[in-house]
């Protein structure tokens, strides 16, 4: 992957926060590879290397610097500059590593041969999918050893590494120094209670926060979720240990600050790539404006509130469960109703911060009685249908390698439309360019007749109109509408498609 030099080098003198974990920089004299925003005295042009990810430049030799710590940088989106395939590839690396059969099994997975990969990523990322994965795990331990007190035994296998010796070994190898000579250097003074953990999330500003806590309260399930005092916290259960996590701005940093309750660490890898996910941290604010800020309707919304993100969510069940619960009725009623189904089939918890249920899984909704909560026959019977598809295995939310082939089992549940499996690509499978184009609001702020007008405006917003979709719903939250400027239809096809887009639910709130 070839980059701009000149680009690099002046993100690298001024350390500009909007280009972290962008690229890498490898210092010749020390042998370490640092971030942009790097602390240390700036080196000589003529003494550095720019890589593309962290993995090419440890293959190239250079070790992480242990002052701006590679390992903290906000991650480069994967379908930034890469080829499809690497960015399946990218998302499945990041869910399992290459814990489920290594590189044979991962090109297995992806229809491609296992040679044929590693020349994709090499030609894209600068590394093989081997080093990607030991990077992260690696990087993932540091973090670990770094803001946390777990013994380092229990660091080893929650990121990943067989057993302690070969941890060990990897770490010296890579830092030079032991894991506990790294975590002397840290010099953390506070305790965390027994099974809890901080984590500092870093992103590229501009971030939204108070925009994403705003769509993420009106929509937050009671019992499961909650915003309160600048935060947002949820239930989550894994491999049938229950826990919770809290995430908060911490501005001082460009970083959410994340709290984990859980007791099992071998979780954590998995809980902390969820949460980045989740509030879209990898999300490169400097090329998604382009294609946004030409749009008239959009331009000022962009440049008035800079770094709207897509929230994704925890669990891909959930979030579609409370889609297809939100069809054709407002965002409250379907909280409301979100809210009925967990007190009635979700399994309660010990009262923690006001967090009492767990969501509902699949087997419990999948013959649920479901009528005597207010639904009607036919959206209860949709919900059991979709909970018994993914009892079933027709649909997983993970491993997921062909989004569209996912979406077309989605839709082909009696009740599940293009709406829906649009919202959930948007949420649940980090689709930058997933759009719903028959919503309401996206509709009526935009000032069009029809989906299809809609969809054509939207080819430039491409390939980030998840993005668009959420600066309109934004504008329509706030009752900035544009109904005046829409298009009389003139045909019949046109006059039946917009009434059957006006009788499709918004988002907006």
């Amino acid at each position: 992957m070839n980059l701009d030099g000149q680009t690099c080098s002046r993100a690298r003198l001024s350390r500009d926060a909007r280009f972290d974990g962008k690229f890498f920089i490898g210092v010749v004299g020390s042998g370490v590879y640092c971030r942009s925003i790097c602390p240390a005295p700036t080196a000589k042009e003529k003494n550095v290397r720019y890589f593309p990810t962290a993995a090419a430049a440890a293959e190239a030799g250079f070790r992480p610097c242990l002052r701006c710590r590679p390992e903290c940088s906000p991650g480069t989106p994967a379908w930034a500059g890469t080829q499809s395939t690497v960015s399946r590839a990218l998302r499945l690396i990041g869910e399992s590593g290459l814990a489920d059969g290594g590189m044979e099994v991962l090109a297995e997975r992806l229809g491609v041969g296992s040679r044929h990969l590693r020349r994709l990523f090499l030609r894209h990322l600068g590394a093989t999918p081997r080093a990607v994965a030991q990077t992260r795990r690696l990087h993932f331990a540091k973090k670990l050893i770094d803001e946390t007190r777990l013994p380092m035994i229990q660091v080893a296998l929650a990121s990943g590494f067989g057993c302690v010796r070969r941890f060990n070994a990897d770490i010296r190898k890579v830092y030079h120094r032991t894991p506990t000579e790294i975590r002397a250097l840290a010099r953390q003074t506070a305790r965390q209670p027994e099974n809890q953990y901080l984590f500092r999330l870093h992103f590229r500003p501009p971030y939204h926060w108070k925009a994403m806590l705003a769509f993420l309260a009106a929509r937050a399930t009671p019992g499961v979720e909650m915003v309160e005092l600048g935060s947002y916290r949820r239930s989550i259960s894994l491999n049938s240990v229950h826990g919770y996590f809290d995430v908060s701005l911490d501005e001082g940093s460009d970083a959410l600050a994340v709290r984990v309750q859980f007791d099992d660490p071998r979780s954590l890898f998995f809980i902390i790539e969820r949460i980045r996910g989740m509030f879209d941290l990898s999300a490169d604010w400097a090329a998604i404006v382009g294609s946004l800020r030409t749009d008239p309707v959009l331009a000022g919304r962009v440049e008035t509130e800079p770094g709207l993100r897509v929230p994704g969510c925890w669990n891909g069940f959930e979030l579609a469960t409370r889609a297809i619960l939100g069809q054709q009725i407002t965002v409250k009623g379907a909280t409301a109703l979100a809210g009925r189904i967990v007190r009635t089939f979700g399994r309660p918890l010990s009262a923690t911060n006001g967090l009492t249920h767990l969501f509902p899984t699949p087997e419990v909704l999948a013959d649920a009685n479901l009528a005597n909560i207010g639904l009607t026959k036919a959206r209860a019977e949709t919900i059991r249908a979709f909970a018994r598809a993914v009892c079933g295995g027709q649909i997983s939310f993970e491993g997921i390698v062909d989004s569209d082939a996912f979406l077309t089992r989605l839709c082909e549940i009696h009740g599940v439309g293009e709406w829906t499996a649009q919202y959930v690509a948007m949420r649940a499978l980090g689709e930058p360019d997933a759009f719903p184009s028959g919503d309401l609001g996206l509709l009526r702020t935009s000032g069009l007749a029809s989906s299809r007008e809609l969809e054509r405006r939207a080819e430039a917003w491409r390939p980030w109109r998840a993005y668009a979709a959420m600066y309109l719903w934004s504008i329509a939250s706030e009752g900035g509408t544009r109904v005046s400027k829409l298009v009389p239809s003139k045909t019949k096809e046109a006059t039946a498609e917009k009434t059957a887009a006006y009788q499709r639910v918004s988002i907006a709130g």
